[in-house]
């Protein structure tokens, strides 16, 4: 990613159309796992993911090393390149908006991952404010035994 952001319009992003939100706390209480790698790290550093190592927009965590257990909540602008790596690396968790119009989403279904949807999701930002419920559907994503073990506290798993 380049200094500055991108929204899916093209235009500079605000505090509207930011990618960099943090994934509620809850969601890692629930799981109960430690990451090694947070590969889609909002600037600030992670709040409440617990990983060992991160990588923010200024790291281009697409073009580093992905290793062990990996966390992704990618920039919902363009989420296509993080699934296919995502599916690569075969180990983690990842927070992905469900589009019925994205091939990756299909690609995701047909792949060896595993699904569990949340229906309301309330973003945060670093200073702690949170964003009303997420307009859409998220899917939690897990590759990797441990990882769908774990997913399975959070509901239902397809």
């Amino acid at each position: 990613m380049t200094a500055i952001q991108l929204n899916l319009l093209g235009g500079e992003q605000t505090a509207r159309t930011t990618d960099d939100w943090y994934t509620p706390k809850w969601i890692f209480d629930a799981l109960g796992l430690t990451f090694d790698l947070d590969v889609a790290c909002p600037p600030e550093g992670p709040i409440n993911v617990p990983a060992a190592r991160w990588y923010t927009a200024a790291d281009d965590g697409l073009a580093q090393p992905w290793t062990g257990r990996v966390w992704m909540n990618p920039p919902y602008s363009k989420p296509k390149p993080w699934v296919q790596r995502f599916l690569e690396h075969g180990n983690g968790i990842a927070l992905l908006p469900l589009t019925s119009n994205a091939r990756w989403v299909l690609q995701l279904w047909e792949s060896k991952a595993r699904v569990i949807v949340l229906i309301s999701v309330k973003f945060m930002k670093s200073d702690g404010t949170t964003k009303g419920a997420y307009p859409g559907t998220i899917g939690v994503w897990a590759i990797g035994d441990d990882n769908i073990e774990a997913l399975a506290k959070l509901g239902k798993v397809r």
